[in-house]
């Protein structure tokens, strides 16, 4: 991540290209770091899905979370909302984290084994 004084003294928007990545500095339209952090979060995953559950900052709430789904963006995307129908509540994707409400932990495994994924449980 750039330095404050960077932050502070680089371009934010041209007349000639738009508006630019605080990232790279280039165009929105030629800025590929959304690509680049997606096949580096993709190439760091080691094809097992782990499920756990988790309670921490959710006011004793319950979520189940689902991490290491080796899919890109879109199809994760999709994925989370056909858990969520399947477990009949609702959730978010975070992060590449698909979060679920509730203990959803044994419907998870059994769904996401029956499209060929190799499930553990993690946590207590």
């Amino acid at each position: 991540m750039a330095s404050l004084q960077d932050q502070l003294h680089g371009l934010v928007y041209s007349t000639e290209h738009g508006d630019t990545c605080p990232e790279c500095r280039q165009p929105l339209d030629d800025c590929r770091c959304a690509e680049a952090a997606e096949e580096e979060r993709l190439a760091t995953l080691d094809g097992i899905v782990r499920l756990r559950r988790e309670t921490k900052g959710r006011k004793g709430k319950g979520v189940t979370l689902v991490e290491g789904v080796p899919l890109k963006t879109e199809e994760l995307k999709a994925l989370a909302k056909a858990l969520k129908k399947r477990c009949g509540t609702g959730g978010a994707l975070k992060d590449g984290v698909i979060e679920i409400q509730g203990d959803q932990r044994e419907v998870l495994k059994g769904e996401l084994e029956k499209q060929g994924f190799k499930v553990k449980l993690a946590g207590g």
